[in-house]
């Protein structure tokens, strides 16, 4: 293997897979809790996973680390602190390193928040989805809208300043009226960030096998058109096609997926991608899924986690499948920076979507037009590679 690539910048992604209870809608890798989570040796194996990898970053800098799940808020402050600072005994942290972990209302206490900041937590992202306490109970979530504004205050007293806010739109038989009134409330509630997604029915999920009597496309269309108007109105400027960020309070984590950048993934069913240089390469691999598979995994050093190489094809498509989700889109910079390419190499290809008015390129870089965001899916199965087999 060649040299890791130092110029790219690298993110830290942990999965703790647990959760009170699967929500209908969920398509995550998350497992309901059946008896008690097994903390110590699910850390064990976070840390142990982190070193087989550690070769491959030898020398860079973690910029972000986001904790997810599952319910990541479910493990005790110490835990966390006891793995936070495992990971930096073995990988150094950026000066400025942003780290987030995700809570859902009615699982977290003071106790928890002061635990988490004083672990080194700077970010906290709170799945409220609604608002509306009837719509909580259509989604499966656990808690209603008081323990959401409750969650928020007590982070805020526990001294977090970056806090987002996660929450759903065109939920089953909601009204544009409706949506509005889960915005505003979110709004009066001041988080740093919102990340705003419309509900869909994912495979292998209760609601796609039975499905909710969801608004129609042209409601759904009038939420979003509103919402997003309402957004910027209120100063949360979109920067991506979900992602929304008041005085800046952009998510330097998902920035860098969507930037192409790298990242380690620990914890079942993790992701992680690792640039190489001379010559340029990329490395995808995905660990497994089962928390107890992974966990035995990881504890007999004779099982290989399989990698893939991508090819040319994989790596101009990921790359858009990414930086076009950016409003502002991407430089040529970045794309020979991210990918090894030349920019020449698809201009031709770039410039045929151009003249389809769904992308721009300009001296900003390539982007796509506000038509062309409206149809980001469409734009992107032309670049998509041709079907082949992967080999470990």
């Amino acid at each position: 293997m060649s040299e890791p690539n130092q110029s790219i910048p690298l993110s830290l992604y942990i999965h703790l897979p647990w959760c009170i209870k699967k929500c209908p809608y969920c398509d995550f890798n998350s497992h309901e809790i059946k008896n008690k989570v097994p903390e110590e040796q699910y850390i064990n194996a976070l840390v142990t996973d982190l070193k087989r990898f550690i070769k491959d970053v030898q020398d860079r800098k973690i910029i972000s680390i986001f904790i997810g799940g599952g319910t990541p808020s479910i493990f005790s402050a110490q835990s966390i602190q006891q793995l936070l600072n495992k990971i930096n005994e073995l990988v150094p942290f950026s000066e400025n390193i942003e780290i987030t972990i995700e809570a859902n209302p009615g699982t977290m206490d003071q106790e928890n928040f002061t635990g988490f900041r004083e672990a080194g937590v700077n970010r906290i992202s709170i799945g409220a989805q609604s608002f509306a306490n009837q719509q909580l109970q259509k989604l499966g979530r656990i808690h209603d809208a008081q323990d959401t504004i409750n969650s928020v205050q007590t982070a805020k007293q526990a001294g977090f300043e970056n806090i987002n806010i996660d929450l759903m739109y065109a939920l089953p038989q909601q009204t544009l009226q409706a949506a509005m009134e889960d915005l505003e409330k979110t709004i009066s509630l001041s988080p740093s960030h919102i990340s705003y997604y419309q509900l869909t029915l994912e495979p292998n999920t209760h609601f796609y096998r039975r499905p909710p009597s969801l608004p129609d496309s042209q409601t759904s269309w009038a939420i979003q058109q509103a919402g997003m108007k309402f957004l910027s109105e209120n100063n949360y400027f979109q920067y991506e096609v979900s992602a929304y960020a008041k005085d800046n309070k952009v998510c330097v984590h998902n920035k860098n997926y969507w930037q192409f950048g790298d990242y380690l993934g620990i914890g079942a069913g993790a992701h992680q991608k690792i640039s190489f240089s001379l010559p340029s390469t990329i490395v995808r691999c995905e660990k497994p899924k089962h928390p107890q598979q992974y966990m035995h995994t990881m504890e007999d050093e004779s099982k290989i986690i399989s990698t893939n190489t991508l090819n040319e094809q994989d790596i101009v498509f990921e790359f858009l499948l990414n930086a076009l989700r950016l409003k502002k889109g991407f430089t040529e910079q970045l794309f020979k920076l991210h990918t090894g390419l030349t920019l020449q190499s698809v201009y031709q290809k770039l410039q045929s979507q151009v003249e389809e008015g769904l992308l721009i390129i300009d001296n900003n870089g390539i982007r796509c037009s506000e038509h062309g965001y409206r149809f980001l899916d469409d734009i992107l199965q032309n670049w998509l590679p041709e079907a082949r087999d992967y080999a470990a």
